[in-house]
Order: C-alpha cells, then structure tokens, then sequence
C-alpha cells in the first residue's frame, strides 16, 4: 500500500514542477523523478518497506 501511495508522486511531481517553475527543464525533473526515484524503489525501496512491515507487524 506505501508504495502504490508513494507512486502517485511520479505523477504529481512533474506537473507540480512544470506550474511552479515554467523555465525549469522538464528532462531534468522528469528524469529525476522516473530514471532515479523509481529506480531506486524497485530496487531497495520495496525490500525495505518489506522489511519495515515485517518489523512493525513483529513478523
């Protein structure tokens, strides 16, 4: 469920970015926002959530 919820910011951010500041470089938050954040959820992001689950649940 956090990362469903936390996914919706790949969404927002971009366009949240693009209103607030209209010179900024949409490759750079966009690449910022997908190529790294996304990236590094899929790879430690979901294991430590996991694991911080676990922990909480006493699991």
């Amino acid at each position: 469920m956090g990362v469903m919820a936390a996914s919706a910011s790949y969404i927002a951010a971009p366009a949240a970015m693009r209103v607030s500041l209209p010179e900024a470089n949409p490759s750079l938050y966009l690449s910022a926002s997908l190529g790294i954040i996304f990236t590094f959820n899929i790879a430690f992001g979901i294991p430590i959530y996991l694991w911080l689950a676990k922990h909480i649940m006493g699991i």
